[in-house]
């Protein structure tokens, strides 16, 4: 089978030890991103089976119609709304679903807080620089002595969403002394509440109330633009807001123009509406958002579960097993 695998920025995958389960087939990397149909049908036209690294690429309905060649996409991770699926089974293309790991994108969430927190990557920048214990962070729209950070002992971490995700993230707030808050939907409350965790009333007492406060809610029509402007302008000029989940859970521009407000006094950004970002997006240009490339499932043993399992879906699939079919209707087009 000609099979391609998307977006392996690293040039990661050829090296992991579970590709040799692809085997005998004829396989492609492609290392960067293209956007648009014309640039991926030329790219991936010829292509059977597609790989696809969680949301990089998005597989619309006018892409499908021009791969007539393609029948097998294998997700890592969970098929999300990047890909059309009533799209690709009209086509009988049939879509594989894989496995995630909480735990990376967790200890990524808590890097960052301990990162923002502490200033240590002004602190860094400054020093390469030749300036000793500057953080840079002296803007007079800052509260007195901001840019020397916070210990997290003692301090509120708020929590939207309690899924397998935020359960991680609250245990390390828990180890570190502060007091949780949760608020979500009715069974993230009563499982927060079942956990002994504080749950706040309302989403004002979450965002009013919390030192650092971390989204941690799949996107769907429901969570999408979930965040408002009004929200983040009444977090303290102290806080910190954390984003590890998706970017389009905040209102465009909402986060830009709240920092540049002073509410909260910090971000800590790892997803962008549109990825990979640019040079000169306004979030980079911020003296108080920490931001990183989309990393928060990037790292070894994620990246070999999430691939072992793709590559042997497309294995399996190909034997005759169905059993991770995601659109199972396709197969009724499968072969033609």
């Amino acid at each position: 089978m000609k099979i391609a695998i998307l977006d392996d920025y690293q040039d990661a995958v050829r090296k992991l030890d579970c590709f040799s389960l692809l085997a005998g087939h004829d396989v492609k990397v492609f290392n960067n991103t293209v956007k648009g149909v014309g640039q991926l049908t030329a790219r991936v036209g010829e292509a059977e089976v597609l790989v696809l690294i969680r949301e990089r690429t998005a597989i619309t309905a006018q892409l499908i119609d021009k791969l007539p060649r393609l029948r097998i996409i294998s997700q890592t991770g969970r098929a999300g709304t990047h890909i059309d699926i009533d799209a690709c089974t009209a086509h009988g293309v049939a879509v594989l679903e894989g496995v995630g790991s909480p735990i990376a994108p967790a200890e990524l969430t808590w890097a960052l807080i301990m990162a923002a927190q502490r200033r240590i990557p002004q602190y860094v920048s400054s020093l390469k620089h030749g300036a000793w214990q500057q953080s840079g962070l002296k803007s007079s729209s800052m509260p007195p002595n901001f840019g020397l950070g916070q210990v997290l002992r003692g301090q509120t971490l708020g929590l939207w969403g309690y899924g397998k995700i935020g359960r991680l993230v609250a245990g390390y707030g828990r180890a570190f002394g502060m007091e949780v808050m949760v608020w979500g939907r009715e069974g993230s409350r009563e499982a927060a509440a079942a956990d002994g965790l504080r749950v706040a009333n309302s989403k004002e007492e979450l965002f009013t109330q919390s030192d650092v406060l971390s989204l941690h809610l799949r996107l769907n029509d429901e969570t999408r633009h979930l965040v408002k402007l009004e929200d983040l302008l009444q977090m303290k000029q102290t806080a910190l807001f954390v984003n590890t989940s998706r970017a389009e859970l905040v209102e465009e521009n909402a986060l830009i123009t709240a920092l540049n407000r002073g509410r909260p006094g910090m971000a800590a950004i790892d997803v962008f509406e549109s990825e990979p970002i640019l040079q000169g997006n306004p979030l980079l240009r911020l003296e108080n958002c920490v931001c990183t490339p989309h990393i928060g499932y990037v790292e070894r043993e994620s990246y070999e579960l999430y691939f072992r399992v793709a590559f042997q879906n497309i294995v399996d699939f190909l034997n005759g097993d169905r059993t991770h079919v995601a659109n199972p209707a396709a197969l009724l087009g499968f072969g033609r």
